[in-house]
C-alpha cells in the first residue's frame, strides 16, 4: 500500500495534467471535469494493483472517486473562487473503505487552474439546506488561509463524521453560537427526533435589503424555482424560493407576495396595463436571470433541478420546465425573446 506522501505526488501530477488541459480547451461542467479527473488518476494509477477506480460509481457516493483507501472528494467551478458547496454533514453514502479523503478542485474562473487539498483542512463552514452542508475553500493567494471547521469544532473529522447526526448537530450548534455570539439561534436548536435543519447560521430580512440585492436574489430563486409559474391559485408555489433564500442567503422573506406579486414588483410604473403579473416581474428581472444562469453554482441545480446543466444551457431548460408548469401562458414565447 502506498503512504500519503507517495498520493500526494498522484494527485500533484494529476493537477499538472488538469490544469494544463483547462487552458487548453476548458472543461464546461461539472461532470465533464469529474469524469476527465477519473481518466487522469485511472492513468497515471493503472499499474498499481491496489487501485481500481469505478466509472459508474453510486450519484450521491462520497467521496466521489474511491482509490483503495484513498478517496478524491472532485469540485468544480465557473467562477473565480476556490470556495464551493459540499457534501452533507450526513454522509449517508460515505464508501467505508476510504480512510484518506482530498479534495481536486476545478477553477475555469480567472486564470483557470486545478488544485488539490485534504478534505479535512479544506472544510471551512457548515451551511444548511435540506440538511446541513460543508463548505470548503482551498487555499488562495488573494485571502489568509482559513481554520478549518473541525479546528474550530474542536474535534477531528475522523471522529465528527462516525457520530450520530443529534451528536453532529451539538457541535454544529456550539460552532454557530461561537462565530454569532449575539445572534438569533433558533434555527439551529435542537428538535427532538429530527435531523433536518432547514434554516442557515444568520439571518436578515428581506424587506430590509437593498433594491439592488432583493433584485439579484429574485434572480437566482426564480431560475431554480421555476414553479413559481404555476397558477397564482397554486398553493405552495413560493415555498422553495423563500427556502432558498432562507438556507442559502439567510434572508427571511416573511411575505412570499413580497417577492413577484406584489404590484411594487410586477407593475412599478403602476400604469394599470393588466397582463398576467408573474410574467411581468420575471421579465423585468431577465437579464438578471441570465446573469446568475452563467454564474450560479452547478451543485444548485443539481440540488434543485436534479440535473447538471452547462451554463449557456440553463435559461433554455427553465424555459423548457416553465412551460410545463404554467397555466393560460407560455413562458417561453414571452420571455428570453431576444
Amino acid at each position: 500500500m502506498i503512504t500519503k506522501k507517495q498520493f500526494e505526488k498522484i494527485l500533484d501530477e494529476s493537477c499538472e495534467i488538469l490544469t494544463n488541459e483547462a487552458n487548453d480547451t476548458g472543461f464546461k461542467t461539472s461532470a465533464q471535469f469529474e469524469n476527465r479527473v477519473r481518466e487522469v488518476l485511472n492513468d497515471i494509477t493503472k499499474d498499481n494493483d491496489d487501485f481500481k477506480i469505478d466509472f459508474t460509481p453510486h450519484p450521491q457516493a462520497f467521496p466521489d472517486i474511491a482509490m483503495g483507501e484513498y478517496g478524491v472528494e472532485v469540485k468544480f467551478t465557473l467562477n473565480d473562487t476556490w470556495r464551493s458547496i459540499a457534501n452533507s454533514v450526513l454522509e449517508t453514502q460515505r464508501i467505508d473503505t476510504v480512510r484518506h479523503i482530498y479534495v481536486i478542485f476545478g477553477k475555469m474562473g480567472g486564470a483557470p487552474e486545478v488544485r488539490w487539498g485534504e478534505y479535512e483542512q479544506s472544510v471551512i463552514h457548515v451551511r444548511t439546506s435540506h440538511v446541513p452542508r460543508f463548505e470548503i475553500e482551498l487555499p488562495s493567494e488573494k485571502a489568509e488561509v482559513k481554520a478549518s471547521l473541525f479546528k474550530q469544532m474542536g474535534i477531528c473529522y475522523d471522529d465528527f463524521r462516525k457520530l450520530d447526526m443529534q451528536d453532529k448537530m451539538k457541535h454544529i450548534r456550539a460552532y454557530a453560537r461561537k462565530i454569532h455570539p449575539d445572534g438569533r439561534l433558533w434555527w439551529v436548536e435542537d428538535k427532538e427526533n429530527s435531523d433536518e435543519h432547514t434554516t442557515p447560521i444568520q439571518a436578515r430580512l428581506y424587506t430590509n435589503l437593498t433594491t439592488e440585492e432583493k433584485t439579484r436574489l429574485r434572480a437566482e430563486a426564480a431560475l431554480l424555482c421555476p414553479n413559481i409559474v404555476k397558477s397564482g391559485r397554486s398553493r405552495n408555489k413560493y415555498d422553495d424560493m423563500v427556502l432558498y433564500l432562507l438556507t442559502y442567503h439567510g434572508v427571511l422573506c416573511h411575505q412570499a407576495r413580497d417577492l413577484f406579486s406584489a404590484g411594487s414588483v410586477a407593475n412599478p410604473q403602476n400604469d394599470d396595463a393588466g397582463g398576467i403579473y408573474i410574467e411581468r416581474a420575471l421579465k423585468l428581472i431577465e437579464k438578471d436571470m441570465m446573469k446568475a444562469a452563467l454564474s450560479m453554482d452547478d451543485a444548485l441545480f443539481v440540488e434543485y433541478w436534479g440535473e447538471s446543466v452547462p451554463p449557456e444551457k440553463r435559461i433554455k431548460r427553465w424555459l423548457e420546465k416553465a412551460d410545463e408548469l404554467a397555466v393560460d401562458w407560455v413562458p417561453s414565447k414571452t420571455l428570453f425573446a431576444e
